[in-house]
């Protein structure tokens, strides 16, 4: 057993840790022995040394290899963007997407000719960053309308670089997808490659967003609103030719669509820059035109909108490439050292590498003795990382939670179906999430407990960045099929990443377990 030391709570601290659990607003919720401090009752806080060490395998679709599932039923949020920094190096995101129409069999109308053809995103953006520009002498179009134009203009979130060369722009295109694509349901990993085809669109964008919205002069009434999204132009020649001139055969139903008009893909030029998320299932592709009037023989024109939809009923996926060469990541040796640990870990988002924390064998044995010969109940047991001061010394956004699974199952850590609905109950808490250090609590409580009061085999924990998805209710989505309850996270579209102390016994920021007991 290796403690760094034991620190004894007199009865007056015991009496206050109780009031808290019962009446603080903001109590430790997985304080399940708290009734050992009444009576006189002491309490201990031990610290004992944990083995820490990387999660990383080269095989593709293997658990923390460089590749991970980014399907439709997997992507609440899509990535797009390049960013590299030194401890992790290169991470790319594409997106690829099938194409649908809006309604099948369209009537374009007579002699239709495309102006214009837009591919739209929304981008997460910081709604409180806004900056506004009013056009007062504004003359609406549609009519030669006196109006007020206003335009809302928004940073979106961004995770790396906030600037490239002094800029924030990227070069983002938008190629033919060449190949069948798949059914929406299927399996697909970041790192599946399909043939694509000329580019057919893409835009300088600088990272910003905006909305418009037009109101007439003469009653304020609203001609015009847009929200916030990223418009990229496309070839209107192309969409003329592939949809508007389409054979009725092509467009009849979506399975000849989708093998006909296979799909896109969007990806940057850059190697470095940002990451920024996106709703990939409100994608869409709008294809402006205009055609004869109806009932007229004057050669009259009028204006028309044709909708081809990428949201949820296409398959669609992130491809995410890597580049970790001379950087300390790549240096992560095969098979990971889980007898004595590493000194530095390394867990990274959207891919790559996590950590496996393992209680020493020697420890467990030293609590099932303390349990069985002193009595002692467990209260709480937390296991605590920092974060590397050195190789982490950086203004990127820290991970605020953890995915934490036990090593071969995919089931939820027994702290989090006993507490998953208890106020204010966290699984993992983070402190100092803006300075250098952080640090985070991971609450093991029931596992621990598990382990020595009932003799449960141990297991070594594995932590990824990303959090638990919840349900239409808030609750927790992984309840429903408890068998595979660690599938629903969003690992596969957080970009976070982040250096960690590893095993360094004398060290008081290397991975400790924090037991909190009371003994009588």
């Amino acid at each position: 057993m290796i403690k760094k030391f034991t620190k004894l709570l007199n009865i007056v601290a015991s009496l206050l840790i109780g009031s808290f659990i019962l009446w603080n607003c903001e109590p430790d919720a997985d304080q399940l022995g708290s009734q050992f401090f009444q009576n006189g009752a002491t309490g201990n806080e031990d610290y004992f040394d944990v083995i820490a060490y990387n999660v990383f395998n080269g095989t593709p679709g293997v658990l923390n290899s460089d590749s991970i599932r980014t399907d439709a039923t997997r992507l609440q949020s899509a990535t797009l963007g390049a960013f590299r920094e030194p401890q992790f190096g290169l991470q790319k995101s594409s997106y690829v997407s099938q194409v649908r129409l809006s309604a099948y069999s369209p009537d374009f109308g007579t002699n239709p000719v495309l102006d214009s053809a837009v591919l739209v995103i929304k981008p997460l953006y910081a709604s409180d960053s806004v900056r506004t520009t009013t056009q007062e002498d504004y003359i609406y179009p549609d009519g030669a309308l006196p109006a007020k134009k206003m335009v809302n203009t928004y940073p979106i979130l961004k995770y790396g670089q906030t600037k490239l060369n002094g800029k924030t722009i990227f070069n983002i295109k938008v190629q033919e997808v060449t190949q069948f694509l798949f059914a929406n349901t299927d399996a697909a990993y970041s790192n599946k490659e399909v043939s694509t085809g000329s580019v057919i669109g893409g835009r300088a964008f600088n990272g910003d967003i905006s909305s418009v919205k037009i109101t007439r002069d003469s009653d304020n009434s609203e001609l015009f609103n847009r929200d916030a999204n990223l418009r990229i132009p496309l070839d209107s020649t192309f969409f003329q030719n592939k949809i508007i001139k389409a054979s009725a055969a092509d467009l009849a139903d979506a399975a000849s669509f989708i093998r006909y008009f296979r799909g896109v893909k969007l990806s940057v030029d850059e190697n470095d820059g940002y990451l920024f998320n996106f709703d990939p299932n409100s994608v869409t592709i709008n294809l402006y035109y205009k055609k004869n009037k109806a009932a007229t023989t004057t050669g009259e024109r009028e204006a028309a909108t044709f909708a081809l939809d990428l949201g949820a009923a296409n398959a669609h996926f992130n491809q995410i490439t890597f580049d970790r060469t001379n950087t300390p990541s790549a240096a992560i040796v095969q098979p990971q050292n889980m007898v004595d640990g590493e000194p530095t870990v390394f867990a990274q988002g959207m891919g790559g590498p996590g950590v496996g924390l393992k209680i020493r064998a020697s420890d467990i044995a030293v609590l099932r003795d303390m349990f069985n010969n002193e009595k002692i109940g467990i209260v709480s047991a937390k296991l605590r990382l920092y974060t590397d001061v050195n190789a982490w010394n950086n203004n990127f956004k820290k991970p605020n939670y953890f995915v934490v699974k036990q090593q071969g199952l995919d089931t939820f850590l027994e702290d989090m179906t006993t507490l998953a609905y208890a106020p204010n109950f966290s699984l993992v808490k983070g402190f100092d999430l803006d300075k250098n250090p952080a640090h985070y609590d991971i609450a093991i409580t029931q596992t621990l407990k598990n382990i020595i009061e009932k003799n449960v085999e141990p297991k070594d924990l594995i932590i990824n960045v990303g959090t638990y998805t919840t349900d239409a209710s808030g609750g927790l989505a992984g309840l429903v099929q408890p068998e595979f309850a660690q599938t629903y996270n969003t690992r596969a579209y957080t970009p976070n990443r982040v250096v960690l102390v590893g095993t360094r016994p004398g060290d008081d920021r290397g991975a400790k377990l924090v037991v909190t007991y009371g003994k009588k």
